[in-house]
């Protein structure tokens, strides 16, 4: 078994709801929360409110992160920005799935192979899927649909390790069905209420949360030990969103 922990944060350029731009708190809250894996939100790359700052590059160096992928969604007058995952193992290949709808603000999924190797000749590919849905209901069914036609998902077999995280914008949990029902994944980031019924941790607004737009989803021989986010008072004020981190485990006997 190949135990790891993968962590999504929507880290808002690393301006805090102060609008102060201080990468090091960022920085200081990705290490501490220790993920093998970082999936990342708005992060930018040349864009003077960052200081043209590759963001990407600056987390993983500061971080500890051997290997990254930035892939870019919107581009500015100066600078794109986008979606960038960190990883302790090697990713293998890297793609940037279009999720734009119509004259709606470009959206994209950031797609990567992740090698995760027990030994020097046995080894374990994670399909993850990073992602910034858009705001509204309608825009975000049909960004799913984009998702799970694309040759990135189309080409998965169902017990393969995979994992789609990030932010998803859906306060109502209404894709938790198409993804969950439709696509057989089960939700890391969901709570048992106590009437029963799944909800999502809430990690929105930072500073007092009360929606869940922060998620992830797993399917293959992937088990999830245990989820959280965090209780630090830098998580409060670094972004507007909370961070969650699942810990998995790959179980090959499955």
């Amino acid at each position: 078994m190949k135990t790891f922990k993968v962590l999504s944060y929507n880290i808002h350029r690393a301006i805090g709801i102060d609008r102060k731009f201080a990468p090091e708190r960022i920085i200081k809250i990705i290490q501490t929360l220790d993920a093998d894996v970082v999936l990342l939100q708005e992060v930018d790359e040349g864009v003077p409110r960052s200081n043209e700052l590759n963001l990407a590059q600056v987390l993983a160096d500061n971080c500890g992160y051997e290997h990254h992928a930035l892939g870019h969604n919107v581009t500015l007058k100066q600078g794109r920005y986008g979606n960038a995952t960190l990883s302790r193992f090697p990713i293998i290949k890297q793609s940037n799935i279009d999720l734009s709808i119509e004259d709606k603000k470009k959206r994209g999924c950031q797609h990567t192979t992740i090698q995760i190797s027990e030994s020097k000749t046995d080894f374990q590919f994670l399909e993850v899927f990073n992602l910034h849905l858009g705001l509204s209901a309608k825009e975000r069914q049909k960004q799913a649909g984009k998702l799970f036609k694309s040759p990135e998902f189309t080409a998965l077999d169902i017990n393969q390790p995979c994992i789609i995280g990030g932010d998803f914008n859906d306060w109502r949990s209404m894709l938790r069905a198409l993804l969950i029902i439709g696509k057989d994944f089960l939700c890391a980031t969901d709570r048992t209420s106590l009437r029963g019924n799944e909800v999502a941790m809430k990690t929105f607004p930072s500073f007092a949360p009360r929606g869940g737009l922060d998620r992830i989803y797993y399917r293959g021989k992937l088990h999830c030990t245990h989820v959280s986010s965090t209780k630090m008072r830098l998580a409060r004020v670094a972004s507007d969103h909370l961070p969650v981190v699942a810990t998995f485990v790959i179980n090959r006997d499955d």
